[in-house]
């Protein structure tokens, strides 16, 4: 989204509970086969201790200046000490319940040359320590803005369904990233983020976007999620939510060098932009800038909100369009930094040339083009039966396809009287043979100290035009 700075509250307090686990990299040169078996010998050279998990993603939330505390179990033993010294030097403040009878949950991985030979993972789930964890988690909720629930299904998330009715019970989002071949415990979550295999696992496969769509709709619909975030990899994610239309980010194009600890960086982005009151649609987009950079890096790792933002121009448009009033959340942000805001609006049925040069030139007026469409139900009524040849989603696309359009925003009404004087607009642009006092808002943008601006539409192009041609040829 084009202006749109990642700016976290830095007063806002974040409590991420799940599976921890310590990450060690053993790295070193392999030249030879070992004479005992067809395996490499690795000489080791250095090893490296990092925190993953629902660690990695506390990590994520701090180094984006968030305080965040982290609550789960660990063994009680030198790993479980190392990690909470790691996490410690980078300000999270740590919550270990210690189970005596169980390692800390550790991944140790043989790398050489840039290259993961071996993976080594120690770890028992079977704890006695659940119904500690959960009256911690009372305990700490009570001072927080939003809650992540990392499951790893290691074993300290086993009743997930307690920490989100408790949550639910102090109207406290609670995102989870779900590790499970069961998505039932995880009902009631304000934002589920699965990646797209296990989407797969619990709804079946899917060919089209559409069946994704109806299968992420009936999903939301069963476990009365608010969103469905599902990752994607290269072709980014998706956001899917019961009643509106689905949100669509393309993966910002960046080298991929290692996917580890990629979810973690979505949904640590993703809960400290919903806890700093950005909109849904902004925090996706956050959190899609984000997973690209992360992909980047060797291993757990974590991004900066510089890094977010230098990046941001490669995400800067949402792929469908907003409600009225995240659109003003939007453009509040947009006029806060001085940025003027011109609004057009129309059907936009089939979008021809005209169109084209006609919204370049809007956007050419101010820094931010907003266009108002009609939704499907006003078309049929303004324009017959007949009308839309394409649906409000598909129609919404296409317009932020357009490098000139910054912003799409729906309205069902006849006309956009009502969604003009919502959002206030420092210009409004019309296009045609219109007088200024034939305008619809054009009085009110006006008496608010704004501008009014008729563009001449290009002859011989037009929609009417268009159809008459295909209706000839058929």
């Amino acid at each position: 989204m084009q202006d749109i700075i990642f700016k976290p509250q830095n007063s806002a307090k974040v409590l991420v509970v799940g599976d921890i686990i310590l990450d060690e990299y053993i790295y070193g040169e392999t030249s030879r086969i070992s004479p005992e078996a067809p395996v490499p010998i690795v000489r080791v050279d250095n090893t490296e201790e990092r925190a993953g998990g629902a660690a990695n993603v506390a990590l994520n939330v701090s180094s984006l200046g968030l305080s965040v505390d982290l609550l789960g179990i660990t063994g009680k033993d030198e790993s479980s000490d190392r990690l909470k010294k790691i996490l410690t030097k980078q300000n999270v403040t740590c919550h270990f319940i210690k189970d005596e009878s169980l390692p800390t949950t550790t991944k140790r991985r043989i790398v050489s040359q840039h290259q993961q030979l071996i993976r080594l993972d120690y770890e028992n789930k079977k704890t006695t320590k659940t119904s500690s964890l959960l009256d911690k988690y009372i305990e700490l909720i009570e001072k927080v803005d939003i809650v992540i629930l990392s499951d790893y299904a290691k074993g300290s998330l086993l009743g997930v369904d307690s920490f989100i009715k408790y949550a639910n019970k102090k109207n406290i989002p609670v995102l989870v990233d779900p590790k499970s071949d069961d998505f039932t415990p995880y009902k009631n979550t304000t934002i589920l983020t699965p990646n797209e295999k296990e989407f797969e696992v619990i709804v079946g496969k899917y060919n089209t976007e559409d069946e994704l769509i109806k299968k992420g709709k009936l999903l939301c619909k069963e476990l009365k999620l608010s969103a469905l975030l599902v990752t994607r990899g290269n072709k980014g994610m998706t956001l899917i939510r019961d009643e509106k239309p689905p949100i669509y980010h393309h993966a910002v194009t960046h080298e991929v060098f290692d996917v580890t600890g990629a979810g973690d960086t979505v949904i640590a982005v993703l809960a400290v932009s919903i806890a700093s009151n950005f909109s849904l649609e902004i925090a996706t987009s956050f959190a899609n800038t984000a997973a690209g950079l992360v992909v980047e890096k060797f291993g757990t790792a974590s991004v900066t909100v510089d890094e977010i933002n230098k990046n941001l121009n490669d995400n800067k448009k949402l792929s469908t369009i907003v409600d009225r009033n995240n659109a003003l959340k939007i453009i509040q942000d947009i006029r806060d930094r001085g940025k003027t805001i011109i609004m057009t609006n129309g059907c936009f049925d089939i979008i021809h040339t005209g169109h084209v040069r006609y919204l370049n030139k809007a956007r050419s007026i101010g820094d931010f083009l907003l266009v108002a469409i009609n939704d499907d139900d006003s078309v049929k009524r303004l324009k017959g039966n007949s009308r839309p040849i394409n649906n409000l989603e598909n129609r919404a696309v296409v317009l932020n396809g357009l490098s000139s359009v910054d912003l799409v925003v729906t309205f069902n009404e006849d006309t956009p009287e009502k969604l003009i004087e919502f959002l206030k607009p420092d210009t409004l642009v019309k296009g045609g043979d219109y007088k200024e006092e034939e305008i619809i808002g054009a009085d009110f943008v006006k008496r608010s100290g704004g501008n009014v601006v008729v563009l001449p539409f290009e002859k011989g192009n037009s929609t009417t035009n268009i159809l008459k041609k295909i209706n000839n040829k058929e």
